[in-house]
């Protein structure tokens, strides 16, 4: 990992005991890391390993993804130091508990092919958005009994939390504001058998505790003739109360009386 000549114009020294640090990390499959385990790299002290990583990230062979988590910036990374590690591999360093969903995971899953910007994911944390390269990071608060439904998926070699195909959908019924609205949700209510099992996503619906999920869940299910399993017990948790099946969209529309809902999207515009 030691640097050329050139790069060593470039960017600052790297020591021969750095350097096998760094090389041991990444070999680790640990691109990204903390202070704690630089300094069991480096076999020195938190405080010394902080100093280092700070001179590192100064002369360009880390960049901090957060105060105390610092990413390595290899040499392929070229003269300008442009890198980044895949945006949901930094998205599950950024806090804990996490797990990628919305509108990313509805990406992820193959159930839009519109692709974010952002990056959102699930917490039980209420944190300000950030953003770390350039990739803004959204980070929905979720409470607790609505954190589950997630798997571990290999993405770019490494192991990160996303919701499962049928939490995802869960998760986009429940705040179709972070999915870009329920015509996104739609699409991926559209695969049925063939991207999700029916049964789980309904079973998540209900455990979600929000009604009007359950219900827009339900309603688009119907609409592309996805059969609904124990649809008696299903309905019959239906709230009283009626609610938009877009919340992102002005309120007014036909009153479904069935679902309890005001279908305030036009069937033209569901895909």
């Amino acid at each position: 990992m030691s640097p050329t000549n050139d790069e060593q114009t470039t960017r600052g020294g790297l020591s021969e005991r750095e350097s096998s640090a760094l090389a041991r990390l990444t070999s680790q499959n640990r691109e990204i890391f903390g202070i704690d385990e630089l300094a069991e790299a480096l076999e020195t002290t938190y405080d010394s390993a902080k100093t280092t990583a700070s001179r590192l990230e100064h002369n360009g062979w880390l960049t901090r993804v957060k105060p105390g988590l610092y990413l390595v910036v290899p040499l392929a990374a070229g003269e300008d130091f442009q890198y980044t590690a895949h945006e949901f591999y930094i998205a599950s360093h950024l806090v804990e508990p996490v797990y990628v969903s919305f509108w990313s995971a509805l990406a992820f899953h193959g159930f839009t092919e519109q692709v974010p910007r952002s990056v959102y994911v699930a917490t039980t944390k209420r944190l300000p958005d950030r953003t770390v390269h350039d990739v803004e990071y959204h980070f929905v608060t979720l409470a607790d009994r609505k954190f589950f439904g997630h798997d571990q998926y290999s993405v770019a070699g490494h192991s990160v939390p996303i919701a499962s195909p049928e939490k995802t959908l869960a998760d986009c019924a429940d705040q179709p504001n972070h999915c870009g609205g329920v015509r996104e949700l739609a699409k991926g209510i559209r695969e049925g058998t063939d991207g999700y099992d029916p049964e789980t996503l309904l079973e998540y619906a209900r455990k979600i505790g929000n009604g009007a999920a359950l219900k827009r869940v339900v309603y688009l299910m119907d609409h592309y003739g996805v059969s609904v399993p124990d649809r008696e017990a299903v309905t019959a948790e239906f709230t009283t109360g009626s609610s938009p099946l877009d919340p992102t969209r002005s309120a007014t529309g036909t009153y479904a009386s069935e679902y309890r809902l005001y279908v305030n999207i036009p069937d033209e515009e569901l895909p």
